[in-house]
């Protein structure tokens, strides 16, 4: 019997202004920050996001992107 190794499942959350949106890993291949860099073309606000993590649910490393917006005042 061979022993087979398998990358851990990675999952994202992109978090912006109350909104929510669960981002499938493109290339387990990817850094989070590449990753975050490759979304950023459809979610410009990913650009300048910061990523953490992972979080371990259930065999799955999720990665949070979390757009952060400054106050002004």
């Amino acid at each position: 019997m061979a022993l087979q190794i398998e990358g851990l499942a990675r999952r994202f959350v992109l978090t912006s202004g109350g909104n929510t949106r669960t981002l499938e890993d493109p290339d387990p291949g990817m850094t989070p920050d590449h990753v975050r860099d490759h979304y950023a073309v459809m979610y410009p606000e990913a650009a300048t996001a910061k990523v953490t993590g992972p979080k371990m649910e259930g065999g799955v490393a999720v990665y949070t992107i979390a757009a952060g917006f400054g106050t002004k005042g």
